[in-house]
């Protein structure tokens, strides 16, 4: 018992590696036994979690569970891993959507043993930057996610894979040049790359001192921007955003749910643990531009996803929408730290970033159940399919409403908070902002009614184009995911116990 409370993150964080390693060692032909072994094998991690979740002290400040080990001794890094509740609710969801992932790929049929491998290796790469105090370490982990991700897309992905691919990896490298030279440049400053003595060091600079030639604002000024571009480019704020629509609509469906799911929430992830804490005075010096960008990408996603006809592209787009809102509630936090309304705002973004990831999962899950079936995307081909499927039709209509943030779910009470939160502090921001979301109503119903409603599609009614019913596995992919959005919409407390008491430490 002392060795799984001692080595708890590092069980969940290096398990699917060594999984995937046992997989590769398995016959490639007995394509059952590479499913149910990567299936069963991503559970493990997701039972430690709830280990985790139930040992984890919400009432106790700073990071929890923490292991440190000698890594990179001659530049004093060390794989230093620990949670508080803003990392633990971001383990939670990634353990959780990662067998979800494996479950929904069950129908794919090409070279299973590396596709199931690469979200294994996937799977680790994102635990990694949400248990990671060490800064190198963190940028070790944060490229590692991307090249699964890249793999996935490109083998796997459909007719215009290579393009979104090589825009994917291009987008997000460039991104993190800058990153990785504010990351060296602090480790060569002080000797450590060890975030908590970072904190208290950083902040604790002379403002009349001079670094690199330049004085500290300056210096300061131009690593909050190195850290801001890359982080803003994976959540992706506008006008970062144009490689995520080619992405997902490349994807196959399991790599959009873990990319909408999980990945995305990285570059917020890096602005709640690295921006805020390392540069307040800047944050709050730029705090009406990052709210510009989070507004830009509230209005302009719900815009783009209304225009769409393919489906996946719709949902893709709605993800830069929801994603403002958690960018949104950063801005706010940044604005006015440490009052209540920081809180408030900020509580909604982590709680946001969570309820995203279990609604985008699921709608994009449910695009590809209705595309295995049809082989098309485009909305004006369906139409009328109630009758034909109305189990899918009664869980994409639920989907689609925790979505949109209907009262009673999910969406609703991250959104609220955000709002609530930012409004007296960025009060014109918040307003144009309600123009998105006012969008936001427009462009799910019109993807229910051009999928579900109207004349029905006779071409999906008879023969051997016959449209089937969603199945057992695909309602055990989707049934987790449709509890929990019930759950934190009617009871959103116990994960917002967990996320407050961080914040208020952190802020």
């Amino acid at each position: 018992m002392d060795f799984l409370n001692t080595h708890l993150l590092s069980l969940i964080l290096f398990l699917p590696t060594i999984s995937a390693l046992v997989i590769f060692f398995l016959p490639s032909g007995e394509t059952k036994l590479l499913r149910w072994f990567a299936f069963s094998a991503s559970l493990i991690p997701f039972v430690l979690t709830l280990v985790l979740w139930s040992r984890f002290d919400p009432n106790k400040t700073g990071f929890q569970f923490q292991e440190q080990y000698m890594w990179y001794e001659a530049i004093h890094s060390t794989l230093h891993l620990g949670v508080d509740g803003i990392s633990l609710t971001m383990v939670l969801l990634t353990t959780l959507l990662t067998p979800l992932a494996i479950l929904a790929s069950f129908s794919v049929t090409d070279r299973v043993k590396p596709y199931m491998m690469l979200f294994l290796f996937l799977e680790m790469g994102m635990l990694g930057v949400f248990m990671a105090l060490d800064l190198l370490i963190f940028f070790v982990f944060w490229e590692i996610g991307l090249v699964p991700m890249y793999f996935l897309i490109n083998q796997w992905g459909s007719a215009n894979k290579d393009y979104a691919s090589l825009k994917f990896m291009i987008y997000t490298m460039g991104g993190s040049l800058g990153l990785l030279l504010a990351v060296q440049m602090l480790g060569v400053l002080f000797g450590t790359y060890d975030l908590v003595t970072l904190y208290e060091r950083w902040n604790a600079l002379d403002s009349g001192s001079i670094l690199f030639g330049m004085p500290v604002h300056t210096v300061k000024t131009i690593a909050f921007w190195a850290f801001t571009i890359a982080f803003a480019i994976k959540v992706p704020v506008w006008p970062f955003h144009t490689w995520l629509p080619d992405a997902h609509t490349e994807a196959p469906t399991a790599g959009s749910m873990l990319l909408a799911g999980v990945l995305l929430k990285l570059g917020a992830y890096g602005f709640l643990r690295l921006v805020l804490p390392f540069y307040p005075v800047e944050a709050r010096m730029f705090a009406g531009a990052l709210a510009f960008l989070a507004v830009a990408a509230i209005v302009f996603g719900a815009f783009a996803a209304y225009g769409q006809t393919d489906f996946k592209r719709l949902v893709a787009y709605s993800s830069i929408n929801h994603m403002g809102f958690v960018v949104l509630g950063i801005a706010a936090a940044a604005a006015a730290a440490g009052t209540s309304d920081a809180h408030i705002a900020m509580n909604g973004a982590v709680l946001q970033m969570f309820n995203h990831g279990l609604s985008a999962a699921g709608m994009f899950f449910l695009v590809g159940v209705i595309y295995e079936r049809t082989h098309t995307r485009n909305l004006e081909e369906f139409g009328g399919l109630f009758p034909l499927v109305p189990v899918y039709g009664g869980i994409l209509i639920f989907m689609s409403m925790a979505s949109l943030g209907l009262p009673g779910l999910n969406g609703f009470v991250s959104e609220f908070l955000v709002v609530r939160g930012a409004y007296p502090v960025l009060t014109v921001y918040t307003a144009i902002s309600m123009l998105g979301l006012l969008f936001t109503g427009a462009y799910i119903l019109k993807g229910i009614m051009k999928v579900l409603h109207g004349p029905m599609n006779e071409h999906w009614a008879h023969g051997e184009h016959k449209l089937t019913e969603i199945n057992t596995r695909e309602i055990f992919v989707v049934v987790p995911l449709m509890a929990l959005i019930l759950v934190i919409g009617i009871w959103p407390a116990w994960i917002l116990e967990v996320i407050n008491k961080a914040v208020v430490a952190l802020f």
